[in-house]
């Protein structure tokens, strides 16, 4: 009997309740709040800049699940697409954030250890980087009017190193933050285990 009511504390029911909805609109503030500090990341390429806005939507994806993750990362897309009066970089940071999210929240859930976490973020890094390259080479030359071929020589010397460089430290501090305050934000789940 005791058994199966541990059983059912655990039951994931997929609600969200208001502990979970009031974290995810602070990883959402705080995902707004560090895309406006910005950084370029490779020499001579000042114009690809590098913020750390979607490590709080993975945390939460890996907290909270896939959906939780991802809607914290198109929010906060959105949100700073809204304050700049940018609608092209917005549709391209939802490209990437889903991308990035996505992967890594599902392994992680399914492979729910240290393990799983990294895998999940390898994976996820590769399918970023891929889902920029794609968002460029249809929304740079639609709405910014730079040249496909442009962008197309752009995509090994360029684009390719710049978003795996950012999924990668990205990865990094998701580690570190969700490692830190797991406990914290899912009291009932178990921490990432190091084997």
């Amino acid at each position: 009997m005791a058994e199966a009511t541990n059983n059912y504390q655990f039951k994931n029911t997929n609600k969200w309740e208001t502990r979970q909805l009031v974290t995810m609109a602070l990883l959402c503030a705080i995902g707004v709040l560090l895309s406006f500090i910005e950084f370029p990341l490779l020499p001579g390429v000042t114009w690809l800049k590098y913020d750390a806005s979607a490590m709080p939507a993975m945390v939460c994806g890996f907290a909270y699940g896939p959906a939780a993750g991802l809607s914290v990362g198109i929010i906060g897309a959105v949100i700073h697409g809204i304050m700049l009066g940018d609608f092209s970089g917005a549709v391209m940071n939802i490209i990437v954030v889903t991308g990035y999210i996505l992967p890594a929240a599902l392994i992680y859930k399914k492979v729910h250890n240290y393990k799983g976490a990294i895998a999940g973020l390898v994976i996820s890094s590769i399918c970023a980087t891929l889902a920029a390259i794609l968002g460029n080479l249809i929304i740079t030359p639609a709405w910014l009017g730079v040249p496909l071929d442009a962008v197309v020589a752009m995509i090994i010397p360029i684009l390719t190193p710049f978003n795996l460089i950012k999924a990668l430290i990205n990865s990094v501090l998701t580690l570190i933050v969700y490692k830190s305050i797991s406990n914290l934000i899912t009291p009932k789940k178990k921490q990432i285990k190091g084997k």
